[in-house]
């Protein structure tokens, strides 16, 4: 299919992705269930294939005959039951994750826990579905730029995403995007869907999470106040992007200037100048006194890059690595230097 969103409805302002339609705000569940393409359920039934006679044995006629329908029971077909659209094969000790289920984990939170849906959807055709709600956490750094908290829950029904919860940041000003993680630690819950998704299991682990946005707050305020000189700005994208060691990064030189017989590869290299002119003053925030010529503004860059200018098919497919794939792994590391680069 063309685009990977099968629906997808938000609340509020338009999301950084820039997909799905507009709900009004404080709708119930079961609207959100509707709108956002998540009113269907996943079946599934047993791989089965179809046996013959082997040739040489007996007429055609009798070979038809000998046809007969099998079951494999280790395997199982996962589909909709809307639109009875296969979504996968897995085993048959994987545990699905209904997409009402994904939504039903945000009810006591946002009934009486001051949570509110703002997200929801479903990507590739229903093999991935997901909701994002605001938790009401809030910080604001210097010059008014200031960060909500969120929560994202997402699951896959094709061995492709373990089912999980995470902590999200979201920048207000460039709405970039950002999962919450200190000292190397990710604040993710995943549960294998080699086992039972218990929702009551996960929000007792979620309290811990949630409770280190106080001190993830006050290291991004320590990134704010950390002044970066230019070959420290280019070192620190280097590293990131390229995967360098600070040694081979601190020597290289300015990215826009890359040799023809540099060998990092072009695409990277139209990155590492886009990345660093985001950061020098073209990026969404980046003239706010938390950014300007701060780690804090490297971070910020890098993170708008993946969520709004790194290559990709379409907004679909960007959505899709920036939360899940290869532009999410690329935030924490970009994280991950930062808070290296700041200590």
């Amino acid at each position: 299919m063309a685009h990977q969103i099968e629906q997808m409805a938000f609340v509020g302002d338009t999301p950084w992705h820039r997909l799905g339609h507009r709900l009004p705000s404080k709708q119930p569940l079961e609207v959100w269930a509707q709108q956002a393409g998540m009113d269907w359920t996943i079946q599934e039934t047993p791989v089965r294939y179809m046996t013959k006679r082997a040739e040489g044995s007996g007429s055609a006629a009798d070979a038809e005959s000998f046809q007969t329908l099998e079951s494999f029971s280790e395997q199982k077909v996962l589909y909709r039951s809307d639109t009875r659209a296969a979504l996968s094969v897995v085993s048959s000790r994987y545990q699905v994750v209904q997409p009402r289920e994904v939504l039903e984990f945000y009810r006591d939170l946002t009934e009486i826990g001051g949570y509110e849906m703002e997200t929801a959807g479903v990507l590739k055709g229903g093999r991935k579905v997901w909701a994002l709600a605001r938790t009401g956490r809030q910080a604001v750094l210097k010059g008014n730029d200031t960060v909500n908290g969120y929560l994202l829950l997402a699951t896959s029904c094709d061995g492709t995403l373990a089912t999980s919860v995470t902590p999200t940041t979201v920048r207000v000003v460039c709405s970039n995007t950002l999962a919450m993680a200190l000292d190397g630690t990710s604040n993710v819950i995943r549960v294998p869907h080699s086992t039972a998704f218990d929702a009551d299991a996960v929000k007792r682990q979620l309290g811990i999470a949630i409770g280190q946005w106080d001190d993830f707050m006050y290291r991004m305020k320590l990134l704010s106040e950390r002044k970066v000189k230019s070959k420290e700005a280019v070192a620190y994208i280097e590293r990131v992007l390229y995967g360098l060691p600070a040694t081979d990064s601190a020597n290289r030189a300015d990215p826009r200037l890359v040799p023809k017989a540099d060998a990092s590869p072009a695409p990277r290299a139209w990155a590492a100048r886009k990345v660093l002119e985001l950061y020098e003053g073209k990026g969404r925030g980046a003239e706010l006194s938390a950014a300007k010529g701060t780690t804090w503004g490297l971070l910020s860059a890098m993170t708008e890059f993946v969520d709004h200018e790194r290559r990709a098919r379409n907004r679909e497919y960007r959505l899709d690595s920036a939360w899940f794939g290869q532009g999410a792994a690329l935030k924490q590391r970009a994280l991950e230097q930062a808070l290296e680069l700041a200590k």
